[in-house]
């Protein structure tokens, strides 16, 4: 099935709810969307960066507030 989209007419906001729909429906069930080798790694520099203070978490919803004020 091919599917097209307006792309070119869209403004960021709008393919980022895109993205987000798909991505919802992607991990519906976890197991369909393997993780890849390099995350684990990428993990782990993160989780250190935390516990060392270098970094503070972000609540996903500020988070994505912020991106789509930098993509506007």
């Amino acid at each position: 099935m091919e599917i097209t989209l307006p792309l070119e007419q869209m403004t960021v906001a709008e393919k980022l709810r895109v993205m987000e729909t798909l991505w919802a429906d992607l991990t519906r069930d976890e197991e369909n969307v393997p993780s890849p080798d390099w995350h684990e790694d990428i993990l782990r520099e993160r989780e250190a960066r935390l516990k060392s203070g270098e970094e503070t978490p972000a609540l996903w919803e500020t988070a994505k507030q912020q991106l789509r004020q930098r993509l506007k």
